[in-house]
């Protein structure tokens, strides 16, 4: 027998507060700092750190601190965890109402939409975010990726789990920069490296411009063996990143929210 008076499920009295979901909605598209945030949602500072509190302490906001500057954070919405809490909320409501988030459709075929993945090397990150959004559209998404000081060659750890996890190669692959780039056009450019993101060239054609603020494994990895496991951390992260990108591809601009 269900409850006279049943509670609704944490994820909906966290979403239900206009500025809660607010925060949510600029924090699906992008990570931001607060004061970022403050700038988009129009309030004062205090009242936004509140509510990114309670975010986080629901388990749908993280926040890590900037690779650039230390004393500032990066908020980050988990679209996963959004996607279990939604399930359950609606399974709680009835049980025929609990979903299984459908596989997106593969984009438009009229006109591939490109995107640009940056980091600072263009060793790791950038390249992964490459190799995996390349994997998972089948040709139909032009992709590239490019950093501001380019490292010599793509770093192996990159290489060996993309290999083992994916079965995709990318030993011949060179790190380029950013500055070869210029003049093509993006729809989206997605930068993954605190630092590269406050040096990004401008890029025709306005497009949109995202940041996933993504440690770098390089920095968090051990010597040999040991810092493998980083490599394969940022790997999935990014790739469940891409997944939750894949259906925005299928939009035209007007369609995506600004």
């Amino acid at each position: 027998m269900r409850p006279s008076n049943p509670v609704a499920p944490a994820f909906v009295q966290l979403a239900a507060h206009p500025l809660r979901w607010k925060l949510l909605a600029e924090l699906a598209a992008s990570d931001y700092r607060v004061r970022e945030l403050v700038e988009r949602v129009g309030q004062p500072q205090n009242l936004v750190s509140y509510h990114l509190r309670l975010l986080r302490g629901g388990g749908l906001v993280t926040a890590r601190r900037s690779s650039f500057d230390a004393r500032d954070s990066y908020y980050h919405l988990d679209l996963q965890q959004c996607a279990h809490a939604l399930a359950h909320a609606g399974t709680a409501l009835h049980p025929a109402l609990g979903f299984t988030p459908a596989p997106p459709p593969s984009p438009r075929p009229e006109r591939r939409p490109a995107v640009l993945f940056t980091c600072t090397g263009n060793s790791a990150r950038s390249p992964i975010a490459e190799a995996l959004l390349r994997h998972r559209t089948d040709g139909h998404v032009e992709v590239a990726s490019a950093g501001s000081h380019p490292k010599p060659r793509i770093h192996s750890d990159a290489v060996q789990v993309l290999r083992e996890q994916h079965g995709i190669d990318i030993s011949g692959q060179r790190p380029r920069h950013l500055d070869t780039l210029l003049g093509r056009r993006f729809d989206y450019v997605i930068s993954l490296c605190d630092k590269v993101r406050e040096v990004r060239p401008g890029f025709g054609d306005q497009p949109r411009l995202v940041h996933w603020s993504i440690p770098d494994p390089v920095a968090a990895a051990g010597p040999g063996p040991d810092g493998h496991p980083a490599f394969v951390r940022t790997a999935a992260e990014i790739d469940t990143r891409i997944r939750y990108l894949l259906p925005l591809l299928t939009l035209t601009p007007q369609e995506v929210q600004p």
